[in-house]
């Protein structure tokens, strides 16, 4: 069996669920850096170990390792989409606005073997941000959704709005946290629950202006946050950027109906079968609530099925195995 090095710098669900898939086919080691700096002799010797090196993000993590990779003629695979392939000064986020991670990040795209993003709108991004040639290397495998909610699309719902993800203060207005605790007001009959850890003070700023029906769950474990996607009617996601939206395919699965921004994959993640807003004002949020709490069974159900039809586990895993093969095959040597 091929050894396959699996380099990530967070504890994210979807790296578990592309390392999972790839030991289906390799013996995978991982190797996991969370800082900038490497711990070389280790790393040299992990990739000195394996047939290819399988990255995920361009950024210092795996600079380093795709760069060993290429010196000692090893394959590799760097998945990318992201913080390393956007430009948004106007939020302060992506490394293509410029400076040393921008060169950084596009040095370490160009040493992969193969590359690989999560959506067409990623793919368009690349375009724009980095140019067509590097585009014209990067294969779209979308993400594949685990089914762990059954028939869950069935089941009453609450009156809930759900988002999901980190309260930190990056995520105001990149994640619409704030348009989203903004919107509750004008639909007072409705619960607003945003589920994440709190990582700075940002909780406590959005806690001192929420009305009272908004709720900070924390941190939840895996099956405290699986009962949110059960009992919400709504997930919302006002997005100014996404590279795929991860959460928002997991609350469709569960049979949440989606209320997303028309930012990066949303459109293409949600496609005909929820709400699309018009903007991230807290005006659109509240509507676009409004519209997807009157929608009964069959949007929960048009939902779920989207997404077991469009983003099944089984195509990204063969999709990933393809591409690693393909780069197995190159050897060291093969960049296109």
């Amino acid at each position: 069996m091929r050894r396959l090095l699996f380099v990530h710098s967070r504890n994210v669900a979807f790296h578990d669920i592309d390392r999972e898939a790839l030991r289906e086919r390799y013996e995978v080691e991982d190797h996991f850096q969370p800082g900038p700096r490497p711990d070389l002799r280790t790393l040299v010797a992990k990739v000195r170990r394996c047939d290819v090196v399988f990255g995920w993000f361009a950024h210092w993590h795996t600079l380093w390792a795709l760069a060993l990779a290429r010196r000692l003629r090893k394959p590799s695979v760097l998945v990318v989409g992201g913080f390393d392939t956007a430009s948004m000064p106007e939020i302060g986020y992506g490394h293509q606005r410029g400076g040393i991670r921008r060169l950084g990040s596009r040095w370490t795209m160009a040493q992969a073997t193969r590359l690989v993003t999560n959506s067409h709108a990623s793919l368009r991004e690349i375009e724009r941000n980095i140019g067509s040639e590097l585009a014209s290397r990067v294969r779209v495998i979308h993400h594949g959704v685990p089914d762990r909610f059954g028939d869950a699309g069935a089941a009453e719902r609450e009156p809930i709005a759900l988002t999901v993800g980190i309260v930190i203060r990056d995520n105001l207005a990149r994640k619409g946290l704030r348009p989203f605790v903004e919107a509750a007001s004008s639909v007072s009959d409705a619960g607003f629950v945003i589920a994440g850890r709190w990582a700075d003070g940002t909780h406590d700023e959005l806690a001192a202006r929420a009305p009272l029906n908004v709720r900070f769950t924390g941190w939840l474990p895996d099956e405290e946050l699986d009962d949110w996607y059960r009992r919400a009617a709504v997930y919302v996601q006002p997005s100014l950027h996404e590279g795929f939206g991860m959460s928002v395919a997991e609350a469709m699965l569960a049979g949440c109906v989606p209320v997303v921004s028309t930012a990066g994959a949303l459109p293409e993640v949600v496609g005909d079968a929820g709400i699309q807003m018009p903007g991230t004002a807290p005006a659109d949020v509240a509507e676009g609530v409004r519209q997807g709490l009157e929608l009964g069974p069959e949007a929960r159900e048009r939902a779920r099925r989207r997404v077991l039809e469009e983003f099944p586990l089984q195509k990204r895993k063969e999709g990933l195995w393809e591409v690693v093969e393909e780069a197995l095959a190159a050897g060291g040597r093969g960049r296109r």
